[in-house]
């Protein structure tokens, strides 16, 4: 990312921390609400995968200490799927929308209608805001609670992903309408046989839908596709923990993908926030907002064991 857009995205990362104070009843969750949906036994997925082999030198000599390697899934982000640029339904990120107002005359979101002849009615556009999970502490404690806990690679309250600054690429598709991904069918598609709920590429704001939360599902799913892949055309922050070189903690070395529960899942978080976890189709086309405004959280696995010792030697388990 170059200098300018750092400077973005740390202008905005600053602006969130100071908005605490801002509350509307228009808005459908807020940071207390997102932090009290973190313990979620289901989500979390603890598992018990190994061992580490640690080398612990002190003035008595060197000897082997082993420490337990668990995997679980951690709260990385928070995505709002909505309509109104400016309306946020998480209510300390809606200063983003401050910053980051949508250009010219582009289109606050919902649906298309007849009166814009080169569109289609049941062409629907939703912004998109991809941002830090703000429940590490209390996560923290939860996971602690099942024996070592690992950390998200994720910086809460960091803006990853804001379509109001991607609004070349989000607005109109281009260049990836062109790629082979939007060209075949069959192809980089979410949903199942009967009920197809869109296509990820071109991992735009529009999607051709009539069911709200579907389209809004579809949207989320085509930022993460977006943040956990490097060297995008688009403007985004990505979050690429694999690439980060800690001893002793292991994140997903795979980028979301559709239909992969291995390497992601969704909580729904707005409308009716909900204790488990799933991937697309989730079975929640029924949760339709009347203000067309969703909120997930997205998890992603990673692995840990407690540091022992100066070197890991050694460690079994695998990757997660």
């Amino acid at each position: 990312m170059n200098t300018v857009k750092r400077l973005v995205f740390l202008m905005l990362s600053t602006a969130l921390l100071m908005t605490g104070l801002q509350t509307s009843p228009a808005f459908a969750i807020n940071t207390a609400s997102i932090v009290a949906s973190t313990p979620s036994s289901d989500c979390l997925d603890y598992k018990i995968i190994g061992i580490c082999e640690w080398l612990h030198c002190n003035h008595h000599g060197c000897h082997v200490r082993t420490s337990v390697r668990v995997k679980h899934f951690v709260p990385d982000l928070v995505v709002s799927s909505y309509e109104t640029a400016g309306d946020n339904p998480w209510t300390e990120a809606s200063l983003i929308q401050s910053v980051a107002a949508p250009v010219n005359n582009a289109l606050g979101g919902g649906q298309t209608n007849e009166m814009q002849t080169n569109q289609h009615i049941n062409t629907q556009f939703k912004n998109v805001d991809a941002i830090g999970h703000p429940g590490a502490k209390v996560f923290d404690g939860f996971a602690s609670s099942f024996g070592m806990a690992c950390h998200s690679g994720a910086t809460a309250f960091e803006p990853y992903f804001v379509s109001t600054l991607d609004v070349a690429m989000w607005r109109s598709g281009i260049p990836e309408m062109g790629y082979p991904e939007a060209l075949t069918p069959g192809k980089r598609e979410m949903g199942e046989a009967g009920d197809l709920w869109g296509n990820i590429y071109p991992r735009s704001g529009f999607v051709s839908q009539t069911n709200d939360y579907k389209t809004a599902a579809v949207t989320a799913q085509r930022a993460a596709d977006i943040i956990t892949r490097g060297n995008q055309t688009h403007v985004y922050r990505a979050l690429l923990p694999k690439t980060v070189k800690k001893k002793g903690w292991w994140a997903t070395s795979s980028p979301v993908t559709e239909g992969d529960a291995k390497h992601h899942k969704w909580q729904r978080l707005s409308p009716h926030t909900s204790h488990s976890c799933s991937i697309f189709p989730d079975g929640g086309a029924d949760q339709l907002d009347s203000g067309g405004d969703y909120v997930w959280a997205l998890w992603r696995p990673y692995a840990c064991c407690e540091k022992r010792g100066e070197k890991l030697l050694v460690y079994t388990g695998g990757n997660p």
